[in-house]
């Protein structure tokens, strides 16, 4: 049964969910809503950047020079025929620290304080008439973004050297925006209306639509990184100032993604329960 929800409703499934969560995105309430994680998210970094950014700037330079990292550096550049951002090899590398932080901490604001609502919206507008199960609880979403947020910043960190090929990196960002948006808006999706039962299963059977949807956010969410490594090329003086414009656009590119996710759970939750009902109808 779940194979068939899997296999026979997938692709239209998405592209339906896909264009309800356009059209829902620019709703009135929706922009209102996006700005709780961004405002959180301007406090944090903000205050971050202004009391941080220097001390931080100052700690990495002295690692690199205790340890000769500028050579080795340097050295790399040149041979990618990037010989012109040595000066900028610093400010890079704290760019490079600081996005998954940023990413999880846009993420984790998400979860916590717009996911509930997101969901309240979507079930009310769209699916008025589906149970509510109660198979997920509050302190099970913090514990799902938390413990998915320090896996998500680990694997980034290991993943670092992976920038000295520029396509192959944006490619792992995507893979791993893919994991953690799945693993972690697909529990808010379903944590109110599908029962623990229905939740495993349908996140087991969707596993890898589920997936492609993040992969797809992810390389949306490339975006704000670019734009941000592009500020350190052209002026570490824009650094803080491109940080916080990619906490607003991780903010939006989240809430278009949280939204994906929703209409596409609740109605592979509904289609669920449909052929359930049909089954023992049969019976």
């Amino acid at each position: 049964m779940l194979s068939e929800i899997a296999g026979k409703r997938r692709v239209n499934g998405i592209a339906t969910a896909w264009a309800r969560a356009l059209r829902a995105q620019f709703s009135r309430r929706m922009l209102l809503l996006s700005l709780v994680p961004l405002l959180l998210s301007l406090l944090v970094w903000g205050a971050v950047l202004w009391f941080g950014l220097q001390p931080f700037l100052d700690w990495l330079q002295g690692i690199f020079a205790e340890y000769g990292w500028f050579g080795s550096s340097g050295g790399m550049l040149s041979t990618l025929g990037l010989g012109t951002l040595k000066v900028l090899v610093v400010p890079l590398m704290a760019i490079i620290l600081l996005l998954p932080l940023m990413i999880g901490s846009a993420l984790l604001f998400m979860g916590i304080v717009a996911m509930p609502a997101i969901e309240r919206y979507v079930s009310r507008r769209q699916f008025p008439q589906l149970e509510q199960k109660e198979g997920g609880s509050f302190a099970g979403s913090v514990w799902m973004n938390l413990t998915s947020v320090i896996v998500f910043a680990g694997l980034w960190l290991v993943t670092v050297p992976l920038y000295a090929v520029p396509p192959l990196a944006v490619l792992v960002q995507a893979a791993l925006w893919g994991w953690v948006t799945s693993r972690v808006m697909s529990y808010d999706a379903l944590a109110a209306h599908a029962s623990l039962e229905e939740r495993k299963a349908l996140m087991h059977a969707l596993r890898w639509p589920l997936l492609g949807i993040g992969m797809v956010s992810g390389v949306l969410g490339a975006m704000p990184g670019i734009a941000w490594m592009g500020g350190a090329v052209l002026s570490v003086v824009l650094f803080p100032f491109l940080a916080i414009v990619s906490a607003w656009l991780y903010v939006l590119i989240f809430l278009f993604t949280g939204l994906w996710f929703q209409y596409y759970c609740l109605q592979s939750l509904e289609n669920l329960r449909a052929a359930q009902g049909a089954a023992r109808a049969a019976v």
